[in-house]
């Protein structure tokens, strides 16, 4: 874990930076940007693609606009239509998406009001037919008498400019001026509005705003059905035709009153809205999620034309809420919205009545922060924790399947529970934290893998490099202490093959003998290949990865170089080339180990005594007529390799003796002959030590007969006739001193 701080600090990094965005200490717009389009997919992909059938747009469209002439029209004609849509076609409720804030002068009533009351106000005359002509000319009049006693809901535009604008008369607020006292309530507030005549006003059943909440991008995706004006707070439009349909189904004839909802714990904000039976999710601003249905269209339209000209059948609009509004281009009530960008205003209102009524809007509450933090929080963790430990391809899958199981989740809540989870803050992290991972891989891990690739590739198989390259943290090339099995193997009588061979047979001959030695080493026993001198190898094991059967895999080394030679014998017969012999010197202990050398070439190598023994284990396997000599260190590390003890020495540099021994194979390969032969030579070794030389010379004779190709036997006899003619004092050691390297 050490190795991937860096990486686990970075990723917790992004995790903190995605939790103070969540928990709203800074705004991010491109975060913002992504959830509103992540909200837009959501909603699209889960479209029921089907409307209320209760609700019905009445549409101003270019057909009723060419027929019935220029907007607005006389309110003659809409007191008209009032009354075909209440007796004639038995709608339930109207609501306007338009509104009236100016008089109807087109009969000239205002000519005639103006007469009246100056040139001609002493006419009895013309006072006498003003009288009888003033009502059926009098437009405002008639329309406001055709919405008494009806469940009209009118319509009005709010503002907050600079100069405040007040234009006739709003609705009464739902709930007072302080309902809202010593509670997190940050509604929409307003200080103009566009309201509808007095007149009109006073014989409506009531009336609501239509000022939707434009996000960033100018998309229409909530309504607050609250908002503040002058400290009171006002109903939207499709509460309003929410409230008098409850109303009417309730046969009360009084609108249930708006209760607002807010957490028991904590000074949250608003969460839901009560309306008699219905509970409306809403945020801390008292919006609504619209809850669209599907494209625009998606609800019934009706030309008004249509219904002004009896064109249709009176089950079409029949117990009905009618929506009168504008899909013509020309009105300027369209929208943008996440089903269209091209929406009418008025199937914005509703949808909102049809999802209210039927209970499927979305919810965003508070608790939501909350939630989304804690998941930030745990999926950061886990991720910046895991995915520095994983190579490319798992990290790749991990990351997939966390973006994978995030999106499910947000859908299962979306749609199970209808609760809006935010999305998109999840999705970056953990892209982030990916993205950030891989380009630290790639820009600086990479470049640490290449680097150790570089400088261990010549020592070590490509399978180590490949373990090495994939946590390079581990493997430094600093010097430091380790316990290693040390090689030296060097051709005999190199001088004499030299001079019988050419210089080009001689480079092939030593590039055949050092290529099969190194593959030897570094790539069966997977072993490092220190470097060649002349005609000598020097290897290791231990480092730079650990090894723990590393005395055994120098050892087995050994022995199988030993056995290429006889291979590489006959492929140098039979091109007349001389013999190939080697000697090896192996020895266990602690020394440095790490990338030394001098300003001019440095070299990843060993230094230390246990090298130093090696080497000269080497040079004294032609002493003893032996291919292999290894240090007593060496020896006690391995259990299942017989050894035959050769003698104690003490080599040139060193005081103190080492006992040397010879390998022979392990235990599984040796034959049967083996054990005898090895226990003869054990009493041939106590009786050369213990001076009893006819007993150590008849037993090495034995020897001689048994294995007559052993020359160990052979030099033995030398030293036991040697030793009789000129024996050593009587407290010898049985120490064979070289006084040469």
């Amino acid at each position: 874990m050490k190795q991937h701080l860096v990486r686990i600090v970075l990723g917790l990094a992004i995790t903190l930076y995605f939790i103070g965005y969540a928990a709203k200490f800074y705004p991010t717009a491109f975060i913002d940007q992504l959830d509103n389009i992540v909200y837009d997919a959501r909603l699209k992909l889960t479209l029921p693609g089907r409307a209320d059938p209760r609700v019905v747009i009445l549409d101003i469209d270019e057909k009723s606009l060419g027929e019935v002439g220029r907007w607005p029209w006389s309110r003659n004609i809409m007191a008209r239509l009032m009354d075909k849509l209440f007796d004639q076609y038995g709608v339930l409720v109207v609501a306007f998406d338009v509104f009236w804030s100016e008089f109807d002068t087109s009969s000239g009533i205002g000519v005639l009001d103006a007469l009246a009351k100056k040139e001609l106000k002493d006419s009895p005359g013309f006072q006498s037919a003003y009288q009888q002509l003033r009502s059926g000319l009098d437009y405002d009049g008639m329309f406001a008498a055709s919405l008494k006693g009806r469940p009209v809901i009118l319509a009005y535009y709010l503002s907050s400019e600079s100069a405040v604008v007040r234009t006739n008369v709003i609705s009464a607020p739902v709930l007072a001026k302080g309902s809202f006292t010593g509670r997190y309530a940050p509604l929409t507030r307003w200080t103009g509005y566009t309201g509808n005549l007095p007149l009109v006003a006073a014989n409506a059943a009531g009336a609501g705003h239509i000022n939707p909440i434009l996000d960033d991008d100018g998309v229409v995706r909530r309504v607050p059905l609250l908002v503040e004006v002058d400290g009171a707070y006002h109903e939207a439009l499709s509460l309003a035709v929410v409230r008098n349909w409850l109303a009417l189904q309730e046969g009360s004839g009084n609108a249930p009153p708006v209760e607002a909802g807010f957490p028991e714990r904590g000074n949250l904000g608003m969460e839901w809205l009560k309306v008699g039976p219905l509970t409306v999710p809403v945020d801390e601003q008292a919006a609504a999620l619209v809850p669209y249905a599907g494209p625009r269209f998606t609800f019934p339209y009706v030309s008004l034309a249509d219904v002004l000209a009896d064109r249709i059948k009176p089950e079409q609009l029949k117990g009905k809420v009618a929506l009168i509004g504008t899909s013509a281009p020309g009105l300027l009530d369209i929208r943008s919205t996440p089903v269209g960008s091209n929406y009418p205003g008025v199937e914005i209102h509703a949808n909102l009545i049809s999802g209210m009524v039927n209970r499927v809007v979305k919810s965003k509450p508070a608790y939501i922060l909350g939630a989304e933090v804690a998941f930030l929080f745990v999926g950061g963790i886990a991720l910046s924790l895991l995915i520095p430990t994983l190579s490319a391809l798992w990290a790749t899958a991990v990351a997939l399947a966390g973006a994978t199981l995030i999106t499910a989740i947000n859908l299962l809540v979306w749609t199970k529970a209808d609760l809006v989870l935010p999305l998109a803050s999840s999705i970056l992290m953990t892209a982030a934290i990916y993205i950030m991972n891989m380009a630290y891989g790639y820009f600086v891990e990479s470049r640490a893998k290449r680097q150790v690739t570089e400088r261990f590739g010549q020592y070590v198989p490509p399978e180590v490099v490949d373990r090495i390259a994939a946590d390079p943290g581990r493997y430094s090339m600093q010097p430091k202490a380790a316990e290693l099995t040390i090689l030296f193997a060097d051709v005999r009588g190199f001088t004499g093959i030299s001079e019988a061979l050419r210089p080009e047979e001689l480079r092939e001959y030593i590039d055949e003998y050092l290529t099969a030695m190194s593959g030897i080493i570094r790539e069966k026993y997977r072993g490092t290949l220190d470097k060649y001198i002349g005609d000598a190898v020097m290897a290791f094991w231990g480092a730079p990865m650990e090894d723990p059967q590393h005395a055994r895999n120098g050892v087995l080394a050994a022995l199988q170089m030993q056995k290429e030679c006889e291979v590489l014998n006959a492929s140098f017969a039979a091109r007349g080339w001389p013999p190939l012999r080697i000697g090896v010197g192996l020895n266990t202990g602690n020394v440095r180990v790490g990338d030394m050398g001098s300003k001019v070439r440095r070299a990843y190598t060993a230094m230390g005594d246990a090298v130093n023994v090696a080497s000269r284990l080497e040079g004294r396997t032609k002493d003893y007529g032996v291919g292999i000599l290894v240090g007593e260190s060496t020896r006690n590390a391995i259990r299942d390799v017989v050894f035959r003890e050769v003698d104690r020495i003490r080599v040139k540099g060193r005081d103190a003796a080492i006992t040397v021994y010879e390998p022979i194979g392990l235990e599984s390969e040796l034959g049967r002959e083996m054990p005898g032969e090895l226990k003869l030579w054990n009493q041939a070794l106590r009786a050369y030590r213990a001076q009893q030389w006819d007993q150590a010379d008849v037993s090495l004779l034995n020897l001689q007969r048994m294995n007559p190709g052993c020359d160990l036997y052979r030099r033995f006899s030398e030293k036991v006739t040697q030793k009789r003619s000129s024996p050593p004092p009587q407290d010898w050691d049985g120490v064979t001193v070289f006084s040469e390297k």
